[in-house]
């Protein structure tokens, strides 16, 4: 497995693994808690294993938590996605900056979302399911999110948004979230 940094977004990785692929289709690790320390993450902080499933061009986030964050591992295991990351750490030298990835089955590529960041993703295969794993159990009360369509992050999501939560669909932008996370 090859751990790359994201340059614009500081913290961020991108961890490739190498498929053995034959006849019977592929096989890869996805998770190598080895790989994960020598990158200077702890394995063992990733309590909680979570799956989405989006039908194309539905719309999940941005999410962020408040207080002390939550550090993400997120992998597209069937289907496409375009997948978002937007520093929202005010001390950091990317605050501000966001970056996009494809993710999907083809690759298993997983990408490192450091706490403090906020994510999200717009399906863009028929299906996508989406695996998380996330490094603090979830207490709705410190849920954020922050507008898909920000104007001031001027992210160019790849098609027509077709459905996502209510939630979402009313998030602030950045500039009004900002002081709900400090």
């Amino acid at each position: 497995m090859e751990v790359q940094p994201v340059r614009s977004i500081a913290g961020a990785l991108l961890l490739r693994p190498t498929p053995h692929v034959d006849e019977r289709g592929f096989f890869c690790r996805t998770f190598d808690a080895d790989v994960l320390r020598a990158a200077g993450l702890d394995p063992a902080a990733f309590v909680q294993h979570s799956l989405s499933r989006s039908v194309r061009g539905v719309v999940r986030g941005l999410h962020v938590r408040r207080g002390q964050g939550e550090a993400k591992l997120v992998r597209c295991s069937y289907g496409s996605i375009f997948d978002v990351v937007v520093d929202v750490r005010p001390g950091s030298p990317t605050y501000r900056n966001w970056e996009s990835f494809e993710l999907g089955d083809d690759s298993q590529v997983t990408l490192y979302v450091p706490a403090g960041c906020a994510h999200g993703f717009q399906a863009i295969s028929d299906t996508a399911d989406v695996a998380y794993m996330i490094d603090r159990a979830h207490d709705p009360a410190e849920d954020a999110s922050i507008a898909f369509d920000d104007p001031g992050l001027a992210i160019p999501w790849p098609l027509p948004v077709t459905i996502m939560s209510a939630r979402d669909r009313l998030a602030p932008p950045l500039s009004e979230a900002a002081r709900l996370l400090s």
